[in-house]
């Protein structure tokens, strides 16, 4: 019978270096330029789709309403994350966390391919798969990667906070300069050739992991959580076989019934509805790991932490993912971005986020470690707290830009720095949250259930990533009123969770058993 999954995370590492990068063990580097190669794909393609889908016909777009476009934005991103629940479980229960990446990373590819085709064809239909067969790609790799990222430091303590912290800068320079490079070519040349450099990313990563993973990973991540019983193991393996296969099913005969006009679906509905849908999932989950879920009294403990964390997790996110939709139009429309008689793509604004990002992590990666030498360490629901915090501070700053731009009737457009510093501070609350967030699930999490934590961990971002969508269409030449009253709630909503959180927060720490703390 196969080693199982539970077996210690040191026991599996000790033929592997333990640093090499940066100080780190040089499997990090796989995962860092591989992650790094996805999001550049990721990234690269998202700011472009509300642009290109709401373009008229005459420039190559599809003429949507931004309304609609914005909707189809946020659910196709928050159906990304949302797949990272079946994706984690599948690698957990089948796969195991390696052959899902490389799965993942292939459908990915596949996606991209789609999306390109599709102006040749001359049709939606292949842009809408590709959509499809990226999500699906994204479920597989996405949550197992940074599984695998938590396993090299079976030591646990700030380090491995410091590890993900570079590998969340991989994250962000693989964004920042797909943003870039697919902006400048989407804008001025053609969305396709933008399109067309993402999935040029994407391949370059899936070669990187297959051809680097063996060396450096050792047989991390190899083999699937297995049941002792092997007829109870092989039960297991047919409902996960047939879930999948309905599910695909049900997928296909969607899109099938949508693209002959049988079946008409109006995004703004569907996302609304998802919402409802996406909640309900976490309740369901989180219901049965307490029920059914075989924990023992201090793993419900460390899952409720991840309950509480999801929750102003899903908060921060829902503000912070704006950034493709409404801010995003907010550069387009409302921005003055001609410098020495060149036009700023708007998209280029996407990756100041992730500039702020690359120069500051290593910052906040030598602050964590250093504040737990000194004995001062903060807690991660302490950070969280700041996170939201900062994160206010960046949409105070645009309630001022956005009434500057109602003020004038719209007739003026405003300077840069005010999206510069609205990104400056959700920057900061970012790196207090995320990657302490990707680290806490991997301490936290029983060890059987941790592919599918991580999957919870983007479930948050999936949340976000969806109402992010559904309030970009109130960012509109003919809806000014709405863009204060927008930016209002968002920062309000924010500053009011960052202080509720910051009150919980010692109380969560005695909650937690000292060999559970969260430190």
């Amino acid at each position: 019978m196969s080693e199982p999954m539970d077996v210690p995370a040191s026991a599996k590492q000790m033929a592997l270096p333990t640093s090499g990068f940066f100080g780190h063990p040089w499997g990090l580097s796989t995962l860092f330029f591989t992650e790094m190669w996805e999001r550049f794909s990721y990234y690269g393609l998202r700011p472009l789709l509300v642009l290109f889908m709401s373009a008229a016909l005459a420039q190559g777009g599809f003429g949507m309403d931004r309304g609609q476009a914005s909707a189809i934005v946020g659910i196709y991103a928050a159906s990304v994350y949302l797949a990272s629940l079946p994706g984690g479980w599948i690698a957990d229960r089948l796969l195991g966390l390696r052959r899902a990446i490389m799965t993942g990373a292939v459908l990915i590819s596949c996606g991209h391919i789609s999306i390109g085709l599709s102006s040749f064809a001359h049709s939606k239909i292949p842009f809408f798969m590709g959509l499809v067969l990226i999500v699906f790609g994204t479920g597989l790799l996405k949550p197992n990667i940074s599984a695998i990222v938590g396993d090299l430091y079976p030591e646990g303590g700030a380090r491995r906070d410091a590890g993900f912290s570079i590998f969340y800068m991989g994250i962000n320079i693989g964004a920042f300069f797909g943003q870039i490079v697919t902006g400048f070519l989407g804008e001025k040349f053609g969305w396709h050739f933008g399109f067309g450099a993402a999935g040029v990313g994407m391949l370059i990563g899936l070669a990187t992991f297959a051809l680097l993973a063996k060396k450096t990973l050792g047989s991390l991540g190899l083999e699937p959580t297995r049941h002792p019983d092997a007829a109870v193991q092989a039960r297991q393996q047919r409902t996960i076989k047939l879930v999948l296969a309905v599910g695909l099913i049900i997928v296909i005969l969607v899109i099938v019934l949508a693209a002959l006009g049988v079946l008409p679906l109006n995004p703004q509905v569907i996302g609304g509805y998802m919402t409802y849908v996406l909640v309900g999932v976490a309740v369901v989950y989180f219901g049965y790991l307490f029920i059914a879920g075989g924990l023992t009294s201090d793993e419900k403990k460390r899952v409720s932490v991840i309950f509480i964390l999801f929750v102003f997790a899903a908060i921060f996110w829902s503000a912070f993912e704006q950034a493709p939709t409404s801010l995003n139009l907010f550069a387009r429309d409302f921005t003055d971005r001609v410098v020495a008689g060149f036009e700023i793509p708007s998209t280029w604004f996407q990756s100041v986020n992730s500039l702020f990002i690359f120069l500051c992590a290593p910052f906040f990666a030598a602050l964590w470690v250093r504040m737990a030498k000194s004995g001062r360490e903060l807690s991660s629901p302490a950070k969280f707290a700041l996170g939201l915090g900062f994160a206010g501070i960046g949409f105070i700053v645009m309630i001022f830009a956005s009434y500057m731009v109602l003020s004038s009737g719209g007739k003026i457009k405003v300077s840069p720095w005010w999206l510069v510093g609205s990104y400056f501070f959700q920057t900061i609350g970012e790196l207090c949250l995320s990657p302490v967030g990707l680290s806490s699930m991997t301490k936290l999490s029983p060890r059987k259930y941790v592919g599918q934590m991580m999957g919870i961990w983007f479930l948050a971002s999936s949340v976000g990533n969806l109402i992010g969508g559904l309030v970009g269409g109130h960012v509109d030449p003919n809806k000014l009123d709405q863009m204060p009253q927008l930016f209002i709630v968002t920062a309000g909503s924010l500053i009011l969770a960052a202080l509720i959180l910051g009150g919980l927060s010692p109380i969560i720490k005695k909650f937690l058993t000292p060999q559970s703390n969260m430190g």
